[in-house]
């Protein structure tokens, strides 16, 4: 299976235009769809329609798309030049908005590479404990993704305490047969919310506002390690990023995000 496969995309027709059920498997215990899938599928119509690798996206959420429901989006490339392209992708469910992606696709050759992110010590991901989970409805996106914490407090650990604000997990997509792309990267950049509440030690996390991702350099892995940082709590939001390396240590991607930080319900 491939990550279009696994959202569930598909292309209407020859057009720019794109259809996907939200299906539970790509819904959170809430019900609705799981931003990063929003973002994943966005990134995955703008390279099909540009035929062009990502350089970065960013995605604005407006409202949610409940599981059960149907997402077009409608892709625009406004600027198609020799070496990039600019375009953006709207996701709506009938007439309502849900979110919109901004990006640039394309690939230059330069004289000099280099990485100079290094990448976090780490067990092996069958060595790394699995990480635990609130929500009590099986078969949402917690299930479609396999997480492993190298760094990070288990449910009991919350004890309100604040924390150096890092969270360190290998997550992969177990569905996935081909390669890890930029669309599953989009899928597995998602989770700065989730490190709102180990951050200051509450049963908290948070609702995305945005999500922004960079695409260094893409590599066979199976599992990938994120290394996520919150950078602030202020003002009812976090803001916090993720560097996203492969299994061998390469940096394929860059993310961040701000979120709605808000505590859990009993």
């Amino acid at each position: 299976m491939d990550s279009r496969s696994f959202l569930g995309l598909t292309r209407i027709g020859d057009s720019s235009r794109f259809s996907m059920p939200v299906d539970l498997r790509i819904s959170t215990g809430g019900y609705f769809m799981y931003g990063g899938a929003g973002l994943g599928s966005c990134i995955s119509a703008l390279e099909t329609v540009s035929q062009r690798n990502l350089v970065w996206a960013t995605a604005q959420y407006l409202s949610f798309a409940k599981t059960d429901e149907v997402v077009t989006i409608e892709v625009t490339l406004a600027v198609n030049g020799p070496q990039i392209t600019q375009g953006r992708a709207v996701a709506r469910v009938g007439e309502r908005e849900i979110l919109t992606v901004n990006a640039a696709l394309g690939d230059r050759n330069f004289v000099a590479v280099g990485q100079f992110l290094k990448v976090p010590t780490a067990p092996a991901p069958d060595l790394a404990r699995a990480r635990e989970h609130r929500s009590e409805v099986s078969g949402t996106i917690h299930d479609s993704l396999e997480q492993r914490i190298v760094k990070g407090r288990t449910l009991d650990q919350l004890d309100g305490t604040l924390s150096d604000g890092n969270v360190v997990m290998w997550v992969q997509i177990p569905a996935l047969i081909e390669s890890v792309d930029a669309t599953a990267l989009g899928i597995l950049g998602d989770f700065v919310p989730m490190a709102v509440g180990q951050a200051v030690g509450l049963a908290a996390g948070g609702n995305s506002l945005d999500n922004t991702i960079r695409i260094v350099k893409l590599v066979p892995t199976k599992w990938v390690l994120l290394d996520i940082y919150i950078d602030a709590i202020e003002r009812g939001f976090g803001h916090g990023r993720v560097n996203m390396f492969a299994e061998d240590g390469t940096l394929m991607a860059i993310a961040s995000q701000s979120c709605k930080a808000r505590k859990w319900k009993n």
